[in-house]
């Protein structure tokens, strides 16, 4: 008997451990101790102080000023009673205490400022990350940082890119089990993507995996790996990535990880997305050029691929990939469903099992993308409109009037789920483009773009630039959609109180209704315009939820760069003249609490 049972046991499947420390941090729902909340990136929280029936009552509780004017991307962490801040460029930490909000350490890091031309779309930082009394920084200039918790002391430092070649860094650091992932920016320089693992005590890298090139560099086994081909999940096979370039054009070839990474301990697997194939002229790198624009899972302990699958396929828009992987159990088409959910820049909503990376969902989430008509669930290809193909139209052509723009129907700005509606609230963009693709030389360190483009308000919008929507990912249908002015570039929060929050690109912090976003339960306008990503904590009893306003990001470079020309910003100045007229630049954190 004692051996069939110990047999039993050993035929268990074994589930990892994420960081216990961080998880309990996590778990306990007084604190945010990771930039989404938790490691599925649900944006969720259990606190219910603040509810649908007195979130209108909200009044400001305090304000922090970062003292930098550039984009306020992610969002400060809360780790029992102790705030964790950070700025863009120069990339600022502050540590601040909650009883007295006395800021008990400054770190401000020595960076060369020629980082700050090397940056495509303003000098960003998303954020920090917490685990086992560290708090870790990725700096512009690709330092990766560790810092002791209590007393801002640097533990450690390791390089993690080379900005003089464009490699820089404006994603967030996350901490999964024993190691602290990070990815990498620059494919507008040509930068060949990766993403990394470092030992979270000695900042050693464990793991290092490159999207694109050879099997052996990209971690990826042909014969285990899979990818989803003629309607089901087979292996990727030899060369699946070397084949689907031209020469060496791999080498420069783009596919940068700088968004959010999401994991599931269950599977030990990290899940993220890869960006745009470098040059944006297609004409360049003939070819499916995988694995740019692909979702990814990866064993968090060796960096191995589980499976990988590419969304765009030989990219012609720059519709870059790096959007958060959301991780649901939900019902997909009436069955229950270990499910990744993701709204890709390209306009389709993605549903896909995790486990499997079986492709089972892929629905428009904007019904005026027109640069294709579906995808095709067997091939898992969108099919392209051919008179939106900037690569068939040629270099030095005009193709017209594309929907969506190169910065998506959604760019980085992360979408929230809400276990009690079973729904997705998600931040949109509106927002089309002309593009004309030319040939360009690459020269190491220098911009490695090749087009010009344009953008406007999508024509005959159901919204004006933005709209903040419910999606249902089990169908792939839109739920309901709330019109705002301007693109939704704030990261949202849902909670047991049964409200769903979020920021507008003209500065407005509103909370809405979860089960009827049409419903705008409070808005306050805060002093600049809102990029960052919507938070709450409680202290002493009470429940806060907080916002950095400071305008910048793609949406807002034209005003955190003074940048003039339509086409600047890669063509975003053009799509947001009007925006300077309702916001200016700002760089601070608003908190907001119910009256006493």
């Amino acid at each position: 008997m004692l051996r069939s049972l110990s047999a039993a046991v050993l035929a268990l499947p074994m589930v990892a451990s994420a960081n216990a420390d961080l998880e309990s941090k996590m778990a306990n729902p007084k604190n945010w101790a990771a930039q989404a909340g938790d490691m599925f990136n649900q944006r969720y929280s259990k606190l219910n102080q603040i509810n649908a029936s007195n979130v209108g009552k909200l009044q400001v509780a305090w304000t922090f000023s970062t003292g930098v004017l550039r984009g306020h991307e992610g969002s400060p962490l809360v780790v029992d009673g102790m705030m964790y801040l950070h700025s863009p460029f120069p990339n600022k930490v502050f540590a601040i205490n909650l009883d007295t909000q006395k800021i008990v350490w400054k770190h401000e890091p020595k960076q060369d400022p020629a980082v700050i031309p090397q940056m495509c779309c303003d000098t960003v930082n998303r954020g920090l990350a917490y685990a086992e009394g560290k708090i870790f920084l990725q700096q512009a200039d690709s330092m990766l940082v560790a810092m002791d918790a209590k007393t801002g002391k640097v533990l450690w430092s390791t390089k993690n890119g080379d900005p003089k070649l464009g490699a820089v860094n404006s994603n967030a650091p996350h901490v999964f089990k024993d190691k602290v992932i990070t990815g990498i920016s620059g494919g507008e320089w040509g930068v060949r993507g990766y993403i990394a693992a470092y030992d979270i005590n000695t900042g050693k890298q464990v793991w290092k995996g490159y999207s694109v090139g050879p099997d052996a560099e990209m971690l990826i086994d042909p014969n285990k790996t899979t990818t989803w081909i003629d309607g089901k999940v087979q292996p990727v096979g030899k060369d699946s990535s070397l084949k689907t370039w031209q020469g060496d054009q791999w080498k420069i070839g783009g596919g940068t990880t700088w968004g959010w990474y999401s994991y599931d301990k269950a599977t030990n697997s990290v899940y993220y997305g890869t960006g745009n194939p470098s040059t944006w002229n297609p004409a360049q790198r003939p070819g499916d050029n995988k694995w740019s624009m692909s979702i990814w899972s990866r064993d968090v302990d060796t960096g191995k691929v589980n499976w990988v699958y590419q969304m765009t396929p030989f990219d012609e828009w720059d519709f870059d990939g790096i959007n958060e992987m959301i991780l649901a159990d939900i019902d997909v088409k009436g069955k229950p469903t270990k499910a990744l959910v993701h709204f890709d820049r390209n306009g389709f909503a993605y549903t896909l099992d995790r486990v499997t990376g079986a492709l089972l969902v892929a629905e428009k989430y904007d019904p005026k993308v027109n640069w294709a008509t579906h995808v095709d669930m067997k091939t898992g290809r969108p099919q392209v409109v051919s008179k939106y193909s900037t690569a068939q139209n040629g270099p030095d052509v005009n193709t017209k009037g594309i929907c969506p723009a190169a910065l998506g129907s959604k760019d980085q700005q992360p979408a929230s789920f809400d276990p009690n509606t079973k729904l997705f609230y998600v931040p949109t963009n509106h927002v089309c483009m002309d593009y004309e693709p030319f040939k360009v030389e690459y020269v190491a360190g220098q911009p490695y773009v090749g087009a010009t483009l344009s953008m406007f308000p999508a024509p005959g919008s159901h919204g004006g630039m933005g709209n903040y929507i419910t999606w249902d990912a089990g169908k792939g249908k839109i739920v309901q959609s709330k019109p705002e002015k301007f693109s939704v570039w704030s990261g949202s929060l849902n909670t047991a109180g049964g409200i769903s929050c979020y920021g507008t690109l003209e500065g407005f912090f509103k909370c809405v209704d979860a089960k009827d976003i049409t419903k705008e339960l409070y808005k306050f306008r805060t002093p600049s315009g809102i990029i960052g990503n919507v938070f709450t904590y409680e202290h002493k009893g009470k429940q806060y939820m907080g916002v950095f306003s400071g305008i910048g990001g793609w949406a807002g470079i034209g005003m955190a760069a003074g940048l003039e020309k339509d086409t600047d910003g890669l063509g975003a100045v053009g799509g947001y003249k009007e925006l300077g007229q309702y916001t200016d630049l700002g760089g601070s954190l608003t908190v907001f609490a119910l009256p006493n």
